[in-house]
C-alpha cells in the first residue's frame, strides 16, 4: 500500500478465511400478517386517562395547612372545558356532565391525530 494504492487489505489472523458476502432470503408478503390483524395486537394494551379540571402551585408551608372544607383555587375558570389527558397528552376537552350519579365528560373538543402524533415526539 502507498502512493495513491486504493487497494484495501484485511487482516485475518484470526483463521477464520475470507469474508463472504451475505444473502437474504427474497422478502414477500406471503404469510404476513395484514394490517387489521396488527392494529388488533395494540387494542387490549391500558392506557391512563385524566380529566384535569385545573392546577396551582403552592407551597409547602400552604399544602400543610390544608385541612377538611379548605378550598383551593385553580388557574381555570368556571365554564371552562376540562382537559381530557392519555397517558398524560392532551387528547380532548369536555364539559363536566352527570351520569347516573357519576361524574363524566362530555367530549367538546377532540385534538386531531397529526396533532397527537406530534405530541409523541
Amino acid at each position: 500500500m502507498g502512493n495513491g494504492d486504493s487497494t484495501a487489505q484485511t487482516d485475518l489472523s484470526n483463521g477464520e478465511g475470507s469474508p463472504q458476502p451475505t444473502s437474504f432470503p427474497p422478502v414477500d408478503n406471503q404469510g404476513a400478517v395484514p394490517a387489521n390483524k396488527n392494529i388488533e395486537f395494540v387494542l387490549d394494551i391500558p392506557l391512563q386517562v385524566t380529566v384535569q379540571i385545573g392546577s396551582t402551585r403552592m407551597l409547602i408551608r400552604e399544602l400543610l395547612q390544608l385541612g377538611q372544607g379548605s378550598v383551593i383555587e385553580l388557574n381555570k375558570l368556571a365554564g371552562e372545558p376540562m382537559e381530557v389527558l392519555v397517558n398524560n397528552k392532551l387528547v380532548a376537552r369536555g364539559e363536566v356532565v352527570v351520569v347516573n350519579e357519576k361524574f363524566g365528560i362530555r367530549l367538546t373538543d377532540v385534538v386531531s391525530p397529526n396533532q397527537r402524533i406530534q405530541q409523541l415526539g
